[in-house]
Order: C-alpha cells, then structure tokens, then sequence
C-alpha cells in the first residue's frame, strides 16, 4: 500500500467540478454588485471632487493672472507717482531756492539803500555841523578879535 499515489482522483489539487463556474458566477455578481455598490458611487465622488478641485484650481490661477497684472499695474503707477512726486520735490526746491536769493538780493538791495541813504545822512549832517563849527569859530574869532580890539 502505496500512502501516495501517482493519480490523484479526487481532492487533488487542480479538481474541476461544479464549484469553479460557481465560484466565478459568484466572483462576477460580487463584482457587479460592489461596482455598483461602492464603487461607482465613491468613485462618482471623486470624479465630482476633482471637478470641483480642478475649477477651483483653474479659477486660482486665472485669479493669480489677474492679482499679477493688478501687481504689475500698481507697480507702474508707484513708479510714476514717484518720479511725478521728485519732479515736484525739485520744482519746489528750485522755486525756494529762487525765492531764497530774490529775498537775499532784496535784503542787499534794502540794506544798500539804507546804507546809502544813512551816508548820505550823516555826510549831510557832518557838512551842516562842519558849517555850524565854521560860523561858530568866525563868530568867536570875530568876538575875540572885537574884545582885542577893544582892549587896545
């Protein structure tokens, strides 16, 4: 008695019966059954998901297009605004500075005048007091020369 034989008749490992078409009727509804189940439900989900992912997406980037152009804009407009600002700055300095020695030459010219206007003054006064003197010195010396004379 052999404990192995050579032909395995029944059990073996490859036994083809009823049970396989059975199995695999029950693989295919199984199949069919999560399909439509599970399957096609999570995967309608996702597909609705990734839709919704893909417009948000989509609308970000046509969101980040427009924040770039707005961005660039802006930035130009900065750019001007502050080139048309240092042209006012140096305007401005320039019409101070203009101010500055149209006010500088007034004072001179003021001061000048006053200058002249007060030599003029004094040299007016030096002659009258020069004269004063003369007419004071012909005066005593008239008064000294008439008491010489009288005293002679």
């Amino acid at each position: 008695m052999l404990a192995f034989s050579i032909f395995a008749t029944e059990g073996g490992l490859f036994d083809i019966n009823a049970t396989l078409p059975l199995m695999a009727i029950q693989v295919v509804a199984l199949t069919y059954l999560l399909n439509s189940l599970f399957f096609k439900p999570v995967g309608n989900v996702v597909e609705k998901r990734e839709r919704y992912v893909s417009s948000n997406l989509k609308e970000a980037k046509n969101k980040l297009v427009e924040v770039e152009k707005l961005e660039a804009d802006l930035l130009s407009q900065l750019q001007s605004a502050r080139t048309e600002a240092l042209k006012i700055v140096n305007e401005a300095e320039k019409d101070s500075d203009k101010l500055y020695q149209e006010a500088v030459e007034l004072a001179n010219n003021e001061a000048n005048a006053s200058k002249e206007k007060s030599r003029l003054e004094i040299e007016s006064q030096t002659s009258s007091a020069r004269k004063q003197l003369s007419d004071q010195a012909d005066e005593i010396s008239e008064l000294i020369v008439n008491k010489l004379i009288q005293s002679k």
